[in-house]
């Protein structure tokens, strides 16, 4: 049998839906091809959502262990597991019901098959039905990747699914990655009562955020008893006799590399995922993939197939949900014939759900750099700011960055408590094309973490020599 419709999205996830979504405004025939065992998508089944349940509820436990700082008295405060994950697995159910909800909403035909492509514009479900579009987006995200490591495929290793799932803990975890996921989940390992070693390839943790960032990090890890070391190389990993996994690898000290063994009840892979591509029949669509597997695409998220186009994971450049759907929006518009912007990267947002948070919006100081922007900086440390000393919540600090000579907001960096909240001010400043001098006109209440923005806005304008002071007042 064969159909055809205006346009085709494969993947049911975050950006599958958005397109899907998007399309269906403006065309009447859409299709949405899924065979994962569950719909939902990886933000709401493995990813997003039940990680950040689980690092609310440490960050919790951490507060009450911590209480007599804040002069409380709570004489027990531990993780309670199976707990843990009944509340994630609960919470998930809905969030996945929801999306479940709008695939099945009739706007749509959904096709719960894995498909592959067998031709140019053509689709073939596992069942031998051929879909054939006049557009498709390819929305199939990623998935763990097992990257070439002396022995890693002889040993069980825990990956990401594993410790979301996690009914008991281990007494100890060795940690293969120094990213966002591997950090976020060793703190939630650690906090929840894990013994934790972390082992990373590069000079530091979170090697696209900035060195003072993970140096803030790794500072509040190793003192909540997590052993770190970055500059690693792996020689091998090995089954340890009795059970559990040994790592030999070299640590660069200074000048010198030394030679470390170090044992664990449990592996944790955290090396990265990689685009879910396998399968997909591409080469039949004329699709050929990059040396890491994502599909190549345009600025309009277009292949070199004019009938594909992809969005999210399985394309990049960044493996963050709203940017998945961003593109994948701007496809679907574009696939129909309909005005469509690129993605504007200039104004990304990133967080890292550590505590402390790490967020980041717009460019970078190394960007500005590297692109002969002209720029002032300015940064604030949280430790001085009245709100943060009083929720003790000290470690860290904001950054401003702003184009010379005019004042423009270039970039924003937040390290510290609620930066996944604070950076948001800053991000639709960005956005709007608000300078440093539309910001200090904002009413900055006080007592708030956001007013810690006021510094270094204030240092940024001083910089610049002082900016146009004109203000209209609306018409009484």
């Amino acid at each position: 049998m064969r159909q055809h419709y205006n346009f085709v999205v494969v993947g049911g996830g975050s950006a599958g839906y958005a397109g899907a979504r998007t399309a269906r405004q403006f065309v009447d025939r859409v299709a949405v091809v899924d065979g994962a065992p569950e719909l939902g998508g990886l933000c709401i089944l493995r990813g997003c959502m039940p990680s950040k349940i689980l690092l609310y509820s440490m960050e919790v436990l951490h507060l009450a262990k911590h209480g007599a700082a804040f002069g409380l008295d709570i004489p027990l405060a531990r993780a309670d597991l199976p707990a843990l994950r009944e509340r994630k697995r609960r919470l998930v159910a809905e969030f996945a019901a929801y999306r479940v909800e709008q695939l099945e909403s009739g706007r749509f035909d959904l096709f719960r098959q894995t498909a592959r492509f067998t031709g140019p514009r053509e689709l073939t479900l596992a069942d031998g039905t051929v879909l054939t579009a006049d557009a498709f987006l390819i929305a199939t995200g990623s998935v763990i990747a097992r990257p070439s490591v002396p022995g890693l495929d002889r040993v069980p290793a825990l990956t990401s699914d594993d410790i979301l799932d996690l009914d008991h803990l281990p007494p100890s975890v060795l940690v293969l990655g120094g990213g966002v996921v591997a950090c976020e989940l060793a703190q939630f390992l650690r906090r929840a009562g894990s013994e934790v070693t972390l082992l990373q390839r590069g000079p530091h943790l979170l090697r696209e955020h900035s060195a003072g960032a993970a140096h803030v990090l790794e500072r509040a890890l190793r003192d909540e008893g997590m052993e770190i070391f970055s500059g690693t190389q792996i020689h091998e990993v090995a089954p340890r006799a009795g059970g559990g996994v040994r790592v030999i690898f070299t640590h660069a000290e200074g000048k010198e590399e030394r030679r470390h063994t170090r044992e664990a009840d449990a592996l944790f892979n955290a090396l990265g995922r990689r685009p879910a591509t396998d399968g997909l029949g591409l080469d039949a669509a004329g699709i050929v993939i990059t040396p890491t597997g994502h599909i190549p695409t345009d600025a309009t998220q277009r292949t070199v197939n004019p009938a594909l186009y992809a969005a999210g994971d399985c394309t990049g450049p960044h493996e963050i949900v709203h940017v998945a759907i961003l593109q994948a929006e701007m496809a679907a518009r574009h696939a129909c014939g309909q005005p469509a912007l690129p993605v504007n990267y200039d104004t990304l947002v990133k967080i890292v759900f550590t505590d402390p948070q790490i967020a980041v919006a717009g460019l970078s100081e190394k960007e500005l750099t590297d692109r002969s922007v002209p720029h002032v900086a300015a940064s604030y440390p949280f430790d001085d700011h009245g709100k943060s000393i009083l929720m003790e919540a000290k470690r860290g600090f904001v950054k401003i960055l702003a184009r010379a000579p005019d004042g423009l907001l270039l970039g924003a960096e937040c390290v510290g408590r609620d930066a996944s909240e604070l950076i948001h001010t800053l991000a639709t400043a960005l956005t709007l094309g608000a300078t440093v001098h539309d910001l200090l006109k904002v009413h900055w209440y006080h007592p708030t973490l956001s007013e810690i923005w006021t510094y270094p806005l204030e240092e940024c304008l001083e910089k610049l020599g002082g900016l146009n002071d004109e203000y209209s007042p609306i018409p009484q």
